[in-house]
């Protein structure tokens, strides 16, 4: 596609450098990035503002590289100083003329396909994977963005994007290998960095689903009505002109759900789902839970039916009640759905079983309504005479503010408290702990260990842990490394409590 095109498909646009406008119906486009590194000859370079690194700061690098041409926020232009060669390009805001470049590139994928979103603060990853596996199961090409990575039909072994929901020049790359292999559907998690950042733009939704909205990311947001605003974008952009079928799948048992039900434009159909609120359509009765799974009824516009579902504790529920709304919005039955969500066992880092007496959980959890939501499940399937035991710690440069809640919720929750490092990053791995401690009533040594190494924390977990008791390491889930200043190393909760447990084992066997 030559530059001349390509500008013509930003919604708003000024060409600084009108000399150059016979110039770029001449050349062609070898790449659109916002990374200054990966500009070559031939590159569109998309100037990013941010709080860490500001991409006009980048603009003569650019040039040097062979970036043809820039396009920069408006309010920047007269500080702009480049070769008369490169062309500029101003826009009110440039992350959105990045979507709009990257869409038109590739064709606009993400409008040639049935997309399914999903948004809020824990559960997405359990929840995309449900839905793509009813999706599959009758018989649809579906691929699959999110946390764990990306992949597709014909590619069914994650490869990772670096972000929940890539930025949107590989977003819409990777749309466009997935439509070219044939999936005609793509499930997405969907981040409010995302979602503020433009990167979906250019995505049309068929299905917008909301799980939760608990604290998370004001290190970026800075309020919590920034913060669901940033989520609510999803419901409000869904685009049901011209008669397309459009739903929004909502929590009611969330806050802020009615700011949600309120966003959604005339002519979404809506469905609701909860397990407190008797107004949802979409709800549960007889629920039973146990370390293998959960069993209940679930109560829809579409009947009811028996479930049996083989992911532990509530939030599972929940999950699995998002799901089946889902489904029943893109027109799947209500027993094709059932049937599915079944089949799925497990999904790998969430209430994830590693080890067996004493039982060893893997989770995600690393926000304060995660960590009690996990606790919550772990306790209710914990023997009468077992502990809960929970090995959990908090980011660094990420909210702060999280932290002591964090440690107030375990301290409520877990009869025996290992606080330790979850990737703490440039900052310094015994304050983190100070700051979650300084949520704890009263620290009791009999009851609260601290190790900074969370190798040995874990390994200190399990020494102190009986055949009856539940651990739970929370925090990192499938991740499979641990940030520590600038080096990244390989860790892997799972692989740290399984080869300690066969140590143990082999030692008491001699």
């Amino acid at each position: 596609m030559n530059l001349a095109e390509l500008l013509s498909h930003l919604s708003a646009a000024t060409l600084e450098t009108p000399a150059l406008a016979t110039a770029l119906s001449q050349k062609t486009a070898a790449n659109i990035t916002s990374d200054s590194r990966q500009v070559k000859p031939g590159s569109v370079f998309v100037a990013l503002g941010g709080s860490r690194a500001d991409g006009h700061q980048f603009l003569s690098i650019a040039a040097e590289q062979g970036a043809v041409m820039v396009v920069i926020e408006a309010d920047r232009k007269a500080s702009v100083k480049l070769p008369e060669s490169v062309a500029v390009v101003s826009v009110p805001n440039t992350y959105k003329a990045l979507a709009e470049l990257s869409s038109a590139l590739h064709g606009y994928p993400g409008q040639q396909m049935r997309l399914v979103g999903v948004t809020g603060t824990n559960g997405k990853t359990t929840v995309t994977h449900l839905i793509e596996q009813m999706l599959a199961d009758q018989g649809h090409k579906v691929g699959l963005i999110g946390t764990l990575g990306r992949k597709s039909t014909q590619n069914q072994t994650y490869d990772s994007t670096g972000h929940t929901t890539p930025m949107a020049t590989e977003l819409q790359e990777i749309l466009h290998e997935m439509r070219t292999e044939g999936d005609a559907f793509v499930v997405m998690e969907v981040s409010s960095h995302a979602l503020d950042q433009y990167r979906v733009h250019g995505c049309d939704f068929e299905v917008a689903v909301l799980t939760n909205i608990t604290q998370d990311h004001l290190d970026y947001h800075k309020t919590m009505e920034q913060y669901w605003k940033a989520k609510a974008l999803l419901f409000s952009g869904l685009d049901s002109s011209g008669g397309k079928p459009r739903a929004a799948v909502i929590n009611l048992d969330s806050d802020y759900a009615q700011e949600f039900v309120k966003s959604c434009p005339p002519g979404v159909t809506l469905y609701t789902y909860a397990i407190q609120s008797p107004e949802a359509n979409v709800r549960i009765a007889n629920a039973h839970y146990s370390i293998a799974g959960s069993s209940f009824t679930v109560i829809t516009p579409a009947g009811e039916a028996q479930v049996k579902l083989k992911l532990g504790g509530q939030f599972s529920v929940y999950n699995a009640l998002a799901a089946i709304a889902a489904g029943l919005a893109l027109g799947l039955s209500l027993a094709d759905a059932v049937q599915s969500i079944e089949r799925v066992t497990g999904i790998r880092g969430r209430f994830e079983v590693v080890s067996e007496k004493p039982y060893v959980l893997v989770d995600y959890a690393h926000t304060p309504d995660g960590l009690e939501n996990i606790l919550n499940a772990a306790r209710v399937v914990t023997p009468e005479k077992g502990r809960l035991i929970a090995v959990f710690g908090c980011g660094g440069d990420r909210d702060a503010t999280k932290r002591p809640k964090m440690g107030r919720i375990a301290e409520q929750l877990a009869d025996l408290l290992v606080i330790t490092s979850d990737n703490p990053r440039s900052e310094d791995p015994q304050q983190i702990i100070t700051d979650v401690i300084s949520g704890i009533q009263r620290f009791d040594s009999a009851r609260m260990v601290v190790e900074v190494d969370r190798l040995q924390a874990i390994h200190q977990a399990i020494d102190m842990a009986q055949p009856e008791d539940i651990i739970v390491v929370a925090g990192k889930g499938h991740e499979d490394y641990q940030i520590l200043g600038d080096r990244t190393i390989h860790f892997d909760d799972r692989e740290v409590v399984q080869d300690y447990v066969k140590q143990k084992r082999e030692l008491s066997s001699v």
